[in-house]
């Protein structure tokens, strides 16, 4: 993904009125889980990477922490700031790649959604770098998930999909999310971290035909994807969500919570 991780990054910041609206709610447990394996007490200092419009950042300031947020989206940033208005949050414009911050500052560095969008080369060791010592990193995704009895309206588009052009790389329906393969091989290859922690979390949410265009217009791809074909696309979804007994779809989420301690010793690089 590497040469196209960088455009397509940026394509977030033209969906910010449509972010807050469509994009789900993560679990309350994971927050909880996250609390208490990052043994994080109240008035801990976090470093949030990427956090758009502030949906996994309002949890954790609600459970008594303060967060600075780096989001290099400036619409992103503006919607967050107003979302957070009167909470311990100070939002940055910039990506983690290039912010330099105070080594050592924070017990947490924390990523939704974002962590596979930064540079490999540079994440592990950046993030080791602005920890406290014994503080930890923490990452998740949410993902479409197709547990059993998924709703088949998701292998059935697929089809359209596939004639105009867009087709899903690799197996459809993907394996059920007990089968996805979590990251934690990755975190001990770096030799940053140790004492990595893994939780999953599956949970669904019912859309309208409208609603659940609305969030296909927050993922990248479709933000990216040419116009007359993401226009078939969506007439092609409308028609088959309006013809179901309750013109709606039920869409599954999953998540995969990786925690980790902060090694005391960086490797030389």
């Amino acid at each position: 993904m590497g040469e196209t991780r960088e455009p397509l990054r940026r394509t977030f910041d033209k969906a910010a009125d449509l972010y807050e609206a469509a994009r789900p709610a993560y679990p309350e447990e994971l927050f909880d889980d996250l609390v208490a394996l990052a043994e994080l007490e109240p008035g801990a200092r976090l470093l949030e990477i990427g956090c758009a419009t502030g949906k996994a950042t309002r949890p954790l300031l609600e459970r008594g922490c303060s967060v600075v947020c780096l989001e290099m989206g400036a619409q992103l940033a503006e919607r967050a700031r107003a979302n957070l208005a009167g909470l311990p949050v100070e939002i940055q414009v910039g990506t983690f790649e290039g912010w330099e911050g105070e080594p050592e500052a924070f017990e947490l560095v924390y990523a939704a959604t974002t962590w596979h969008w930064i540079d490999p080369a540079i994440r592990y060791r950046k993030a080791h770098r602005l920890l406290r010592p014994g503080g930890h990193l923490a990452f998740w995704s949410a993902r479409h998930a197709f547990p059993a009895g998924f709703d088949l309206f998701f292998a059935e588009i697929q089809e359209v999909y596939d004639a105009i052009g867009e087709s899903h790389p690799g197996e459809w329906p993907p394996a059920p999310p007990e089968q996805i393969p979590d990251e934690a091989t990755e975190i001990e290859a770096s030799a940053l971290f140790e004492e990595i922690q893994v939780r999953r979390y599956v949970w669904e949410k019912r859309y309208m035909a409208e609603e659940y265009i609305e969030l296909l217009n927050t993922f990248s791809g479709h933000i990216a994807m040419d116009a007359a074909k993401r226009e078939q696309l969506y007439r092609e979804i409308r028609r088959r969500i309006s013809r179901r007994p309750d013109a709606s779809v039920r869409r599954h989420w999953s998540a995969i919570l990786h925690v980790a301690r902060r090694a005391l010793e960086a490797p030389a690089a």
